[in-house]
């Protein structure tokens, strides 16, 4: 009995096969400012050393903890030296410095100041996003209480701490579900107005239907099947739950609604079908012409 006893206790100790503990993959995590409409990301860390400070008190509160974490400040700077960034193009630079950070979640802070006679105090208003689909994944206020001071970064702080612990838990919950059952994404199929297709036209080698064609393709392509039909009609078919994996399986790089799109272009294409693409945050909108 005394030997079963020893080799259970040298069974826990290393970490056999029974009693494994599974390894929490963390995301990489960039703080950004949150910026109102018309407010330039270029110029508002400059002008607010409040959202200067907020973004620094944040990156802090995930660094204590362990997380790695992106430089937004350092990234703004490269956009700013980068002549592709300064020129007018269809995406804003906050999502250009989201998609190129290599970051998997970025935060918006939004810092509000009162300041008043009988004590200043600061409320944090912080959102976790997924990168690649814009899926909201935390949110929490956090205030500093009121307070005879004029240091703001120690308000910040206290705003900070009083929820990074929740925020930061609730943001690993959704984050450990995305890295194990996939990231979710919307798609939308539907035709062109001088389309000759329908969801009912029989398409490919075997003549089926356009709609089980998709079907069966997605089945096989949804990361680990998972995936939900909306509806279906002769004119739309919806998809409004298709899982994706987080990284590139080829690459382990951030997977993202446009290679998943290029996959249905391909896919399309062997049908003999053309299609136009669309991409909108987490939805993808296919067109078939």
């Amino acid at each position: 009995m005394k030997k079963l006893i020893i080799s259970l206790l040298a069974l826990l100790s290393v970490g056999g096969p029974a009693f494994a503990q599974v390894q929490t993959v963390q995301p990489k995590i960039m703080v950004i400012p949150y910026v109102k409409q018309g407010e330039d990301l270029r110029t508002i860390l400059e002008e607010d050393v409040n959202k200067r400070i907020a973004i620094t008190k944040i990156k802090e509160a995930f660094d204590s903890r362990g997380f790695t974490t992106v430089d937004f400040v350092a990234k703004l700077k490269a956009a700013n030296a980068n002549a592709t960034f300064a020129s007018d193009t269809k995406t804003d630079l906050k999502t250009m410095i989201v998609q190129s950070s290599g970051a998997d979640i970025y935060v918006e802070a939004e810092v509000d100041v009162l300041l008043s006679s009988n004590g200043n105090s600061v409320k944090m208003i912080t959102t976790a996003y997924e990168c690649s689909t814009g899926n909201s994944l935390a949110n929490k206020v956090g205030e500093s209480g009121k307070f005879y001071t004029d240091d703001i970064g120690k308000l910040a702080s206290k705003a900070i701490e009083s929820i990074a612990e929740d925020f930061l838990n609730v943001m690993q919950v959704k984050f450990t579900d995305m890295v194990e059952n996939g990231k979710s994404v919307i798609i939308n199929f539907a035709f062109d107005e001088n389309s000759d297709y329908q969801m009912s036209s029989e398409v490919g080698n075997q003549g089926l239907l356009l709609s089980d064609e998709i079907e069966l393709w997605m089945e096989s392509h949804a990361y680990k099947n998972n995936y939900h039909i909306q509806g279906t009609t002769d004119n739309q078919m919806i998809f409004d739950d298709v899982r994706i994996p987080l990284k590139d399986p080829a690459n382990g790089n951030n997977y993202n609604s446009n290679k998943f799109a290029l996959e249905i272009f391909k896919f399309m294409k062997s049908l003999g079908l053309t299609i136009s693409r669309d991409i909108k945050g987490n939805t993808i909108f296919i067109t078939i012409k």
